[in-house]
């Protein structure tokens, strides 16, 4: 996250930025309370870091089997793409298309990357007057054990049909080879722009100068305070 907010700082190059973590941690949305998304007593015993995301999209867990991909484009860095929610994603599902075409019944659906009625693919735009970002979290794979992190929101797509997290996800390492994956993504990333090759640390020398990072870690007090405000009602049906 923090590189690619980088990224969104001058100068207003148009990047593809691809990568990997090796840290669990959890991305959380900006508006709601951690309450209502997180099991915050497990979150604080495990010690689990919590970012709050710069961008829009939901609260997401992720680990060492998450692939992180972001376009950073200026406003006319796509030709004829409205620079706004729904034309960015709908551009990006048929970037997409290209990649898992034949793995699998890929579609976007309810601004989710699913095959078929299960999610592997999540997504958070920001957008700003002449910039944008499609930011999308992959599953390439996951550890169940995680999940139990995280409630099922109350505001959860309609597809999702109050399934719970084990039933609704799945991994893209059941429809597709690593390597494969990678390298779709670059294919179809080279049929919109030149790419250009650039070495991580170039990126972050070019963009640290004047960078102010906007996503920030909760603390531990946040995280205990949090607690104390979620509704009586909610923490007895957690017990």
């Amino acid at each position: 996250m923090k590189l690619t907010a980088q990224c969104f700082r001058p100068p207003n190059l148009t990047r593809a930025v691809l990568q990997l973590t090796l840290t669990c941690l959890i991305l959380m949305q900006r508006v709601l309370k951690a309450w209502e998304l997180l099991e915050v007593k497990s979150v604080l015993r495990d010690k689990i870091p919590v970012v709050r995301r710069f961008s829009g999209g939901g609260t997401v867990i992720v680990d060492h089997g998450t692939v992180f991909v972001s376009f950073v484009c200026n406003k006319d860095s796509v030709p004829s793409l409205q620079p706004y929610p729904q034309p960015i994603m709908a551009w990006s599902s048929l970037l997409y298309d290209q990649v898992f075409h034949g793995a699998g019944d890929f579609k976007l659906r309810e601004n989710d990357y699913v095959f078929g009625n299960r999610k592997f693919g999540g997504n958070a735009q920001s957008i700003i007057k002449n910039r944008w970002i499609h930011h999308t979290s992959f599953l390439w794979d996951y550890d169940e054990i995680n999940m139990a992190y995280l409630k099922v929101p109350a505001r959860a797509p309609k597809y999702r049909m109050e399934r719970n997290h084990s039933e609704f996800i799945c991994r893209v390492k059941d429809f597709l080879p690593r390597s494969a994956f990678i390298e779709g993504i670059i294919k179809a990333a080279g049929t919109h722009f030149s790419l250009r090759f650039v070495p991580w640390d170039a990126i972050e020398l070019s963009a640290a100068a004047n960078f102010m990072p906007s996503s920030r870690m909760l603390t531990r007090q946040e995280l205990k305070a949090a607690i104390d405000a979620e509704p009586e009602s909610l923490l007895s049906q957690s017990m």
